[in-house]
Parts: structure tokens; sequence; C-alpha cells
């Protein structure tokens, strides 16, 4: 015979239920579905009934998504969703972590913290090793991230400077012939670090950095010939080096200096023929000591699940599609 159970969270205020409940009940709904049992909403109190063991796997995901919510996070629906998959798994002990770790507080006062146990162990690599690779598909933080950890370094006097690169594939690295000056030349590749910078430091701050020198923007070419000492250092979209290109920059890493380089192999813009320098230093590179190289995956992409319901929807359509044609 199911041993029954029943747990009461007990919520500071309507502000508090409100957030771990969701607009309109729906992050309650969300937890209704993926558990059966019982869940009574009473103004400041949930009460949980049921199977035992479901009832205090329910009962976890709620605890600790309002640990999060005290830690001055918002909580939104992959915190609602990862937290019950995680539970579900039997690794509901590493959420109480993940929720806990924080890097920094943005000029907006935002908490920043790693969403998946794939972004803890990429941050985690760069915390301790002098280069690190995080190689995965769009929306999984890897440029975001690093360039948190380059604030939280530079905030906390590790290094003297963050550098950030990316090849300019379209212009063929050949940025003379662009009108305008440096600055402008670079600036269409180099706006989504621009943009990370300013939402984490604030224009103010951003803008000072810059005129400093202490954040330093320039396109891969401009590595060439230098040794980067007392700085954090990021080549974006590493997937469009080459591996001549790659080498050189990484022969640049100086003493007091940490080298993050990210990249989504599925998203190589070289000529046809040419190997991507990603490609081929995560092979060659594997097991050298000092280098880590980190693989996120599909789970580890953060979307809103409006976003989230249209790729399942193509999805569906695309799979549909393919065995009609077969048919």
């Amino acid at each position: 015979m199911q041993q029954a159970l029943e747990k009461q969270i007990v919520f500071q205020d309507h502000k508090e239920a409100y957030a771990l409940l969701g607009d309109r009940d729906e992050f309650l709904d969300i937890l209704r579905e993926q558990f059966a049992v019982q869940f009574i909403s009473r103004g400041d109190q949930l009460d949980i009934l049921g199977e035992a063991r479901v009832v205090m796997q329910a009962a976890q995901v709620v605890e600790e998504l309002q640990y999060l919510y005290r830690q001055g996070s918002v909580i939104t629906m992959h915190e609602v969703r990862y937290g019950i998959d995680l539970v579900k798994k039997g690794k509901g002990d590493e959420l109480h972590t993940l929720f806990g770790d924080t890097i920094l507080v943005t000029s907006r006062g935002r908490y920043v913290r790693p969403k998946t146990l794939g972004q803890r162990r990429y941050l985690d690599a760069i915390r301790h090793n002098s280069i690190t690779f995080g190689i995965g598909p769009a929306g999984t933080g890897k440029t975001y991230l690093a360039v948190v950890m380059a604030v939280a370094a530079l905030r906390n006097k590790e290094i003297k400077k963050i550098i950030l690169t990316r090849p300019a594939v379209e212009a063929g690295e050949r940025l003379g012939f662009l009108p305008g000056d440096l600055q402008e030349k670079v600036d269409p590749y180099l706006r989504p670090l621009y943009d990370a910078l300013q939402d984490i430091l604030g224009m103010d701050t951003y803008q000072k950095l810059m005129a400093k020198g202490i954040i330093e923007i320039a396109p891969l070419a401009y590595m060439r010939g230098r040794t980067l000492e007392n700085a954090f250092v990021i080549l974006d979209e590493a997937q469009n080096t080459t591996g001549k290109q790659m080498k050189m920059f990484l022969t640049r890493l100086g003493f007091g200096s940490r080298m993050v380089v990210t990249g989504d192999p599925g998203q190589i813009d070289l000529p046809r023929g040419v190997m991507s320098g990603l490609n081929e230093a995560s092979t060659v590179l594997a097991d050298v000591k000092g280098i880590a190289i980190v693989r996120l995956q599909a789970l580890d992409v953060i979307r809103h699940d409006v976003v989230t319901r249209i790729v399942e929807a193509y999805d569906a359509w695309e799979a549909k599609k393919q065995g009609e044609q077969k048919a």
C-alpha cells in the first residue's frame, strides 16, 4: 500500500506566492501536469497531498524555486521545467548548488547564475583552466557567460584587461577595404559582444572602460604578433576560424591570462573544403593539461517557453512532411 503524505509550503507573502506559482498559476499548472498529486493553493500557502514519494519530489521543486527567488532571481518557465526534470531524474540535490552559484550582479541588479548543469560545468572549467573551449548550439549562453566571467575577474582584480575578438569571415579579414575607421569596420561582427558588456556593466561603465582601454574589442586579424598578459581573452564564433588562425590566437596567451573560445560547429561559414579551426583544436588539444573542452547540449539551450513550443511544432511538422514523402 502506498504511503500518503501532506506537505505544506508557506510563502512569505502574496508577492512570493505569485512569483512561484506564476501569472494565472501557469507554473502551478505545469506542476499539476508533471506530478500525480493534489496541489491546493491557499493564499500564502501551498498544500501538496498524495503518494509520499511524489509529494516529496514536487515539494523539492517548489522549495528550490523558493530558495532561488529569495536569492534575488526572477522565476521563469525555464527554472520550473528544468527543476522538475532534474528532480524526476534523481538529481534534485544538484538543483540547490546550481541555483546557489551567483557569478555577479549586473548593473540592473540582476543576479547571473548558471541555469543548467552544463552551464555550471562550463563556468567551473573557466575558473580552473588557462584555456576553455565552450562548444555548443546557439542559446546555450556560451558567449554571455564568458563575458560575465571576464567582468567578474576584472572586478576581483584578477586581470587588468578584457579582450574580445571574433573572426570577420564575410570580409575575409581584409578590413582595410571597408569604409570608416577601425571601430566602424568591425562593429557588425562584434555587436553581440557589445550587447553583452552593456547589459552586464551598464552603458556608462562600459563606455568608461572602453575609453580607458581596459576593454578592447577587435577582429581576430589584429591579434597577430601580440602577447596578451594579465588579460581575460574571449574568442567568439570560433567555428569560423581556420586552423592557422586558431593556432595563432591560442599562442597569444601570456602570463596571468585566461582564454575562452566559444563556437557552434553547426554554424560554420567557411568556404567549402576549409576545416574549422575550432573542430581541429578540440581534437588536437583534447588531452592537453590546462585546457578544458566543454560541450554544451540542446538541454542547455535557454529559450522562452513560446519559442520552445514553436521549435517543437516545426520539428513535428518536418517529421510529418518527411513521413508523407516516404509514403
